[in-house]
């Protein structure tokens, strides 16, 4: 576990709950989200670092447009910027999703494969995945050529390798 994750993990459960008890957990996604992103630009890097910019104006840095300062996320934002901690708002913004999903009971899934899955195959996946995890599935699908044949589902902790190469290491395993 990083370092950048342990110090973001109560400012994420604190936004969290703060979201929960506005009921308006996508609204602070989107603007955790806008936040990160804006993080990520080096500028922005250099920014937060400078004496000459006041801490008012390192939080409007990641407010977008239609924010204020003086909302609940503006306060959030200068409470992160108190602490010196805006440079951790990536960080802050994922697992924040994390906590979302956990309290929606939704799982990201990922699924590597080797060909096309086609809409009705990714239902019925969906569906398995939905009553293997009692959760609903996001799922995310990317065609990997480095597979030879199948797939390999990712799923939290849980990797379910079907693919080829999967396959023949083993029946290595359990020939050997």
């Amino acid at each position: 576990m990083s370092n950048a994750t342990t110090l973001a993990r109560p400012y994420a459960r604190a936004a969290f709950e703060l979201a929960k008890s506005e009921s308006a957990q996508g609204d602070w996604s989107r603007r955790l989200g806008f936040a990160a992103q804006v993080a990520m630009q080096p500028t922005v890097h250099e920014l937060l670092g400078s004496p000459k910019l006041q801490p008012a104006d390192r939080v409007a840095l990641f407010l977008s447009n239609d924010q204020e300062a003086s909302s609940s996320f503006g306060r959030f934002l200068a409470v992160l910027e108190g602490n010196q901690r805006l440079s951790l708002l990536g960080e802050v913004a994922s697992l924040y999703e994390m906590l979302r999903a956990e309290d929606e009971k939704r799982l990201q899934v990922q699924v590597r494969s080797a060909m096309v899955i086609e809409p009705m195959q990714q239902q019925q996946l969906v569906g398995a995945l939905a009553k293997r995890f009692n959760r609903a599935i996001d799922l995310d699908v990317t065609i990997d050529a480095e597979l030879l044949g199948g797939a390999i589902v990712e799923a939290g902790d849980v990797v379910i390798d079907g693919s080829v190469r999967g396959k023949l290491k083993r029946l290595r395993a359990e020939l050997h």
